[in-house]
């Protein structure tokens, strides 16, 4: 078992208007939360009824007829506060993470710095939700705009991000003056819990910020897309559940965000700085062990560098560490379960019918649980399923092309669009590939892009809705037009 400083941040009750609610208070069950690293049970949590959802929803409904009539500043002082306790409990935070969903603690650490970014940024940013004044087309009369809060937001969270994807939605939403439901993954609700409290403790208005926690996601989803009072529903996770939630908020015209799957290139040109290339490929291919949206998931690279390309990267791989991620010496951690580890074999297998040949790695590790062995398969081809398919997992299949053309047709087939890749020292063809490409997000010779000052999202079945930068705030705004007659000259 992991030790926190503060004890108190270790939750295990859902979070509703501004309490603490276990088992036994409108709530019937529990489930427990799994360390994929040991194995271990390392807390039982709260399932929330649908009764504590509606809860839930009416209390963000009323504590926003306040919290919206605070002055952006206001509003701006108490995430600013929110900001500096993350900040304050960042190790606590860090070891919460890490024990439920594997990740090594020094990224656990990067993404509570990196979500915490986000509540500091839309803390500015509120203060410049502006109107206009719009030249009317009377003398007699004047239009005006203004920006208004949108209403109750639903959060929906995945686990692989437990604490950004969370704080990337819950900033813009308060900032805007909107009250917000948050319904974290039931495999890492720990982190979710963590962050209430603490907000909690910032001076966050009862009632304004509520987490439900629970497995019966078909339920607790159906109430937050259904309940007239939400009137915003945000999602991060898989296309096949984004699009069951965008129908279902169509019987009350949500408005909605989605932030779906991806299948991202990493092309590399044969003009490409290698050596950066292959940093950036490690950095992109196996953070969180290759449980990212954005990751790099087909390392396309061009005929002339192929070769050079496979055995650099090999010697690149040879220096990650496997293991649990409380290991300081640990740089990738384990799958996050049992289906995870199963999808990801099915898929090397697949490559390996078809041709692939496995360079590293290629099976489940010997360190059992969910461990797969970092992987790097060559000789890929687009019958594979690793080339359509989002990976979720340590494996880098590698393809190989010939012209700019190829690069592009090759990295565009597929219906997801949300980030990718390249590496070239040719201005000319950085600009070709980067107008070229259908993606929401390109790195150019750089393979970590997240940043609060940018705008996070994909298009195609990638999602709709852009998250952090100055247009993240947008989505929790309503933009209401006024024309004021009857003005004498």
């Amino acid at each position: 078992m992991f030790k926190l400083k503060d004890l108190a941040l270790l939750k295990t009750q859902n979070f509703i208007d501004g309490v603490w609610v276990g088992k036994g208070q409108s709530i019937l069950s529990s489930t427990d939360v799994h360390n994929p690293a040991t194995g271990e049970v390392i807390a039982s949590v709260a399932n929330a009824s649908v009764a504590a959802t509606k809860k839930a929803i009416n209390a963000a409904h009323r504590a926003m007829q306040e919290w919206k009539m605070y002055t952006a500043k206001e509003r701006a002082n108490v995430l600013k506060t929110w900001f500096q306790l993350i900040m304050d409990n960042q190790e606590d935070l860090a070891m919460i993470m890490t024990a439920e969903q594997g990740k090594p603690l020094a990224e656990s650490r990067a993404e509570v710095s990196y979500g915490a970014s986000f509540i500091e940024w839309f803390a500015e940013e509120g203060k410049r939700v502006y109107g206009d004044v719009i030249p009317s087309h009377g003398r007699d009369k004047r239009i005006v705009t203004l920006k208004q809060p949108v209403g109750v937001v639903a959060a929906i969270t995945p686990w692989n991000f437990p604490n950004a994807m969370i704080t990337r939605k819950a900033a813009p939403a308060l900032a805007a003056g909107c009250g917000i439901v948050i319904k974290p993954s039931v495999k890492t609700p720990l982190s979710a819990l963590a962050l209430a409290e603490l907000g909690r403790r910032a001076g966050l208005p009862d009632g304004i910020l509520n987490v439900v926690v629970s497995s019966d996601c078909e339920a607790i989803g159906g109430e937050l897309t259904s309940n007239p009072l939400v009137r915003k529903v945000t999602f991060t996770g898989s296309t096949t559940v984004g699009k069951l939630l965008m129908a279902q908020c169509a019987k009350t015209v949500k408005k909605t965000s989605m932030e779906l799957g991806g299948n991202a290139p990493f092309i590399v040109f044969d003009d490409a700085d290698l050596d950066a290339a292959v940093k950036g490929a490690m950095a992109s291919k196996f953070r969180n062990a290759g449980q990212t949206c954005v990751c790099a998931n087909r390392l396309l690279v061009q005929e002339g560098v192929y070769n050079e390309f496979v055995e650099r990267f090999t010697e690149a791989m040879a220096q990650l560490k496997l293991g649990n991620g409380m290991d300081a010496a640990v740089t990738i951690g384990p799958l996050i379960d049992e289906k995870a580890l199963s999808n990801v074999a099915s898929l090397v297998d697949d490559a390996i019918q078809k041709g692939a040949e496995v360079v590293v790695g290629g099976k489940a590790s010997a360190l059992g649980g969910t461990f797969y062995e970092p992987t790097i398969l060559k000789s890929c081809d687009q019958s594979m399923r690793v080339f359509s398919e989002e990976i979720f997992g340590p494996i880098a299949p590698i393809f190989q092309f010939k012209t700019d053309e190829d690069a592009i047709h090759m990295a565009n087939d597929t219906e997801f669009g949300l980030a990718a890749y390249f590496y070239t020292r040719d201005i000319n063809r950085l600009w070709k590939i980067s107008e070229s490409l259908e993606y929401g997000i390109v790195g150019i010779n750089e393979g970590v892009i997240s940043t609060e000052a940018a705008p996070f999202g994909g298009v195609k079945e990638s999602g709709t809705g852009r998250e952090g930068s100055k247009y993240g705030i947008d989505d929790y705004l309503e933009i209401k037009y006024m024309c004021i007659g009857g003005l004498k000259q």
